[in-house]
């Protein structure tokens, strides 16, 4: 019996142990986690501006009205919520201003892709070759937001994987960010030393702008920020319409109806399951 007892206390004892190692080992990786995240938000984040900046900034409300009536001289300056006169992140008015400047011409080059990819899918185009190793062809549907339903979840990953890799290159390589008063829209060149090749260049893959005056490629800006929103009006009337019919009415018995989730890409996927 004394020595069951003993038995017994030495388990207790030895369950106790395991239980305050597995309290610290899990205290650990809550403490490694929470630094790995902040490294990582930190790694993302905008920079902290100081009050008195050596850089110089370019961006204020007098240029967005000035741009703005350069833009569309009928509708001018328009800022109904007033994003210009917001300081984000506790930054100034003109890193705020660049944020919101680099934000519009992204978006509109994301657009103008859209409309023109809507357009090519709704009309069955697709690349020749195979898309998956397995042999799957390219869906050819008739309505465009069916195309990325159809792509495999491991093709969905490549894409946004690629994308954020591009967004990376973006932030991490500008020689002055935009928030600093680096130039709006301009993607910096990949290192030859890591990824050949000038035609992946996305800026100027062709060197076209190389010899351009500085004019010439500030009203190149204009058309494109003019295109970019054309083309963000243009991409969600296609989705307006396939989402609701008759929303559009230009657009009706054009578009045709789409029953899945425009703003959830990743509803018909395994990935909602975890």
């Amino acid at each position: 019996r004394f020595r069951e007892k003993e038995s017994e206390k030495e388990t207790r004892s030895t369950t106790l142990q395991l239980n305050c190692n597995l309290s610290r080992i899990l205290e650990t990786m809550k403490l490694l986690l929470a630094s790995l995240m902040a490294a990582s938000a930190a790694a993302f984040a905008p920079s902290s501006f100081q009050a008195a900046s050596k850089t110089a900034l370019s961006e204020t409300t007098a240029d967005l009205e000035s741009l703005a009536g350069k833009l569309n001289p009928i509708v001018k300056f328009y800022d109904p919520l007033g994003l210009s006169d917001r300081n984000f992140w506790g930054t100034s008015d003109e890193a705020s201003i660049g944020w919101l400047r680099e934000s519009e011409v992204k978006h509109g080059r994301i657009a103008m892709f859209a409309f023109v990819g809507y357009i090519v899918h709704a009309n069955g185009i697709t690349f020749p070759w195979p898309m998956t190793l397995a042999g799957d062809p390219f869906p050819k549907v008739s309505s465009a937001p069916e195309a990325w339903d159809a792509i495999p979840d491991g093709g969905k990953l490549q894409i946004m994987a690629f994308v954020g890799f591009l967004e990376f290159w973006s932030e991490a390589n500008r020689g002055t960010h935009y928030m600093k008063g680096g130039k709006v829209g301009d993607f910096p060149d990949f290192d030859s030393k890591y990824i050949p090749g000038g035609a992946l260049n996305l800026y100027d893959p062709f060197g076209w702008h190389k010899s351009r005056t500085e004019e010439e490629k500030a009203n190149g800006l204009l058309k494109e920020i003019n295109n970019g929103r054309l083309a963000m009006l243009g991409i969600f009337g296609f989705l307006s319409e396939g989402a609701v019919e008759g929303s559009v009415p230009a657009l009706k018995g054009v578009i045709p109806h789409y029953s899945g989730e425009v703003m959830a890409p990743f509803t018909k996927s395994i990935l909602p399951s975890f």
